[in-house]
């Protein structure tokens, strides 16, 4: 066990890094935050805040010498870096897990090897590659195979001729084309493992897109208990599979048959995990500094039903937003990140609408997006009952 007092280590500077180290903090640990921003959400409230690349070799000499254990809050950090300080301190997770997630094509064929189904998907890695599509897999979605996060790296085609030119616009760098498939909703599932083997799962959660990025998380997920289960099974097999420690996010979409399909994995906390913070005995966050200390990991029980919302930049497109309007609502619990630049499509806070039931949540949560964003449709069809 690592004691309170002890500084924890965290590579990465954004607002789950912020999230992250005030739960540790709150746990009476400090924090060291790498990150080479001057104003990062997380190094905003860290203990220390080393202004470095990820490969900095002071930075991460640091890091190594006065941390016990060294975590990551998105999954592009280098997998070197993680290499490198595993010689000295505990690493969580892992740099052959984040390798993995770090690849689209290595992620899926990790996950078939399982016997866990994905999406069905041509490896595309070179443009003649994108020659001999199978009809099935047109129309489609062209993911770059590293670093795509929120939509971006991503493009829909039609046909090979629009793979091909979209390809190119990538750079020609490796992808992966998966078939647009008839969507009947997405799931995630967030779940811990520690270093001595135990593991926890969270609910499932029900999410909604917007422009590529997660608009509102429902939970507990509305799908049958039989799939929600599942979900769970296969997000801890692959977290074993892995030789996973930490926290990680399996990502899931449910086809018009029912089944279920692993979309990609983050290894780290999740935006749809975001409602733990509130809704659950144990945050996510709160895990993730119970395993890097090795610690008995929390109960993931939650209290009440939640329906957690991202607040975008384009909230704040005639001035700050009135937040009133979301604290006039007793059980709405507002989190802002501290970032100094409102932009469209950036993730500057979220709110999370505690509620008796999901369909009590799922309405008020509506009523209070409409609110703060009035050009936003205020009820889209993916909120009425069902």
């Amino acid at each position: 066990m690592t004691p309170p007092g002890s500084t924890l280590g965290l590579l990465g500077g954004g607002q789950l890094g912020r999230m992250f180290t005030m739960a540790a903090q709150s746990m009476g640990y400090q924090v060291m935050v790498v990150d080479p921003g001057d104003h990062s959400p997380a190094g905003s409230v860290a203990d220390f805040h080393l202004r470095a690349d990820y490969l900095d070799p002071q930075a991460l000499d640091r890091l190594a010498r006065e941390c016990p254990a060294v975590t990551t809050e998105f999954e592009n950090v280098p997998a070197e870096a993680l290499a490198r300080l595993s010689v000295d301190c505990l690493v969580s997770p892992g740099a052959h897990a984040v390798s993995i997630a770090q690849d689209r094509i290595r992620e899926k064929q990790f996950i078939a090897s399982l016997g866990i189904p994905v999406a069905p998907h041509l490896v595309a890695r070179t443009a003649a590659d994108l020659e001999r599509v199978a009809a099935g897999l047109l129309p489609g979605i062209l993911k770059r195979s590293r670093f795509g996060y929120d939509g971006k790296g991503q493009a829909r085609v039609k046909d090979a001729e629009e793979a091909r030119a979209a390809f190119a616009a990538m750079g020609s760098e490796p992808c992966v084309l998966e078939a647009l498939l008839p969507l009947e909703r997405e799931v995630s599932v967030v779940v811990v493992r520690a270093f001595d083997g135990a593991t926890a799962a969270y609910p499932a959660a029900e999410n909604w897109h917007a422009r590529g990025i997660l608009d509102v998380s429902i939970i507990p997920a509305r799908v049958p208990p039989s799939l929600a289960e599942e979900a769970r099974r296969e997000a801890l097999a692959i977290a074993e599979g892995l030789d996973y420690r930490g926290v990680l996010c399996v990502e899931f979409f449910v086809v018009g048959d029912g089944r279920l399909l692993v979309n990609e994995i983050a290894p780290r906390p999740h935006n749809s995990g975001h409602y733990t913070i509130d809704a659950c005995v144990t945050s996510q966050f709160e895990q993730q500094a119970r395993v890097m200390a090795r610690l008995p990991l929390g109960s993931t029980a939650m209290h009440c039903a939640a329906v957690m919302v991202n607040v975008l930049g384009d909230s704040w497109a005639v001035g700050e937003p009135d937040w009133a309007k979301v604290l006039a609502h007793p059980r709405a619990k507002l989190h802002l990140y501290g970032k100094k630049e409102a932009r469209s499509g950036r993730k500057m806070g979220h709110f999370t609408l505690l509620g008796d039931s999901v369909p009590a949540a799922l309405a008020e949560a509506m009523e209070i997006r409409g609110a703060l964003t009035p050009a936003a449709e205020t009820i889209p069809a993916w909120a009425e009952p069902i």
